[in-house]
């Protein structure tokens, strides 16, 4: 018995050396591409300035429209991408994988051509009929759109691995297809789903180019963050578009870490 235990390889580690080049680099790697440019715009920004800038009426109002708008985006994106990861995995159909490739165009697509599209299909010129341009819908539009890919892209893989074993015995023992989805499957994607809700929001609660000329952007009605604090910068108010810039990061920041506790909550109820 010794003698097998000494034939057995040794499990395999990281020398310490190689350990500690590889977080060296990584905090090398983060520092200069996230910490240093949170640092430099948290610096731009001038306390009393920064208040006046972040507490006027029309950047509360952009602030309050931009999160609701979002929250709303990463919400439906959780319903809807799960329904079409399911669909692409669980489903067969004619021009199945040009839907597929379709799904990665909005990462692929540059936002302000985004932005023309949606003048062109919902604006005063409309094929369709529909003229939303310049409201807060054709912000909702927008929005959709180019936070189509992440719930799909992060349940698709989850859902082509898991286990049908579970959901067969389920179908045996006489449960229905809702009840299967709801007890077997959504338990195991539910951190996929949250993963992708974080990435939505995180584009949208940030999003400018496909949003700037369908919204109009007009104060107080279809203005976003990111379009005032273009306009604090056009209005030579560098330090108070900085102000408005690191409360978005913060309430961005924030939402993300919740969402993140949520998903680790949910693995390890799983586990």
């Amino acid at each position: 018995m010794a003698a097998r235990a000494e034939a057995l390889p040794l499990p395999r580690s990281w020398p310490s050396g190689g350990a500690a080049l590889a977080v060296a680099f990584s905090t090398a790697y983060l520092s200069l591409i996230v910490l240093l440019p949170i640092a430099a715009l948290v610096w731009a920004t001038h306390a009393h300035a920064s208040w006046q800038a972040v507490s006027s009426p029309q950047a509360v109002a952009a602030l309050k429209l931009t999160v609701l708008v979002s929250l709303g985006v990463a919400v439906f994106q959780a319903i809807a991408g799960t329904a079409v990861a399911w669909t692409l995995v669980r489903d067969s159909f004619p021009g199945q994988s040009v839907v597929n490739a379709l799904i990665d165009l909005p990462f692929a697509l540059p936002t302000i051509v985004t932005s023309l599209t949606l003048l062109a299909l919902y604006g005063p010129r409309s094929p369709v009929g529909v003229d939303a341009a310049f409201t807060r819908w054709a912000i909702l539009l927008a929005l959709l759109f180019v936070t189509l890919p992440f719930v799909v892209r992060t349940v698709q893989p989850v859902l082509v691995e898991l286990d049908r074993e579970m959901e067969d015995a389920a179908a045996s023992l006489g449960a229905s297809t809702f009840a299967i989805f709801r007890r077997v499957v959504l338990p195991n994607i539910v951190p996929a789903i949250l993963s992708g809700v974080a990435l939505a929001f995180a584009r949208a609660v940030g999003e400018f180019g496909s949003v700037v000329l369908v919204s109009g952007n007009v104060p107080f009605r279809t203005e976003v963050a990111s379009v005032y604090i273009l306009g604090r910068i056009e209005s030579g108010d560098p330090a108070g578009a900085a102000a408005v810039s690191v409360v978005l990061l913060g309430i961005a920041l924030v939402v993300l870490l919740g969402i993140g506790a949520i998903r680790r909550r949910a693995t390890r109820h799983d586990g």
